[in-house]
């Protein structure tokens, strides 16, 4: 098992779309928020993804490729 921490930014059209639970689901990964912001202008989420490697590099860049930005942790603290 791996942990990834990570930080999405929703772009507006994307902020009611259930994606980090699809996330969850599609990908076998445990979903742990952390801390958010979300409003009906804006949305970013602190997020903690617990599974196999190799399903959270690729639940990351299904994420990204519907339009969310990705930021990798360090720690606590979040890069970007």
């Amino acid at each position: 098992m791996a942990i990834a921490r990570v930080r999405l930014t929703f772009p507006e059209k994307l902020i009611r779309e259930p994606l980090i639970y699809n996330l969850g689901r599609d990908f076998n990964l445990i979903t742990n928020i952390r801390q958010a912001n979300v409003d009906e202008h804006v949305g970013w989420v602190s997020l903690e993804l617990e599974g196999e490697q190799q399903a959270i590099q690729d639940g990351l860049e299904w994420i990204s490729n519907a339009g969310v930005k990705v930021d990798l942790a360090s720690g606590d603290v979040i890069d970007g």
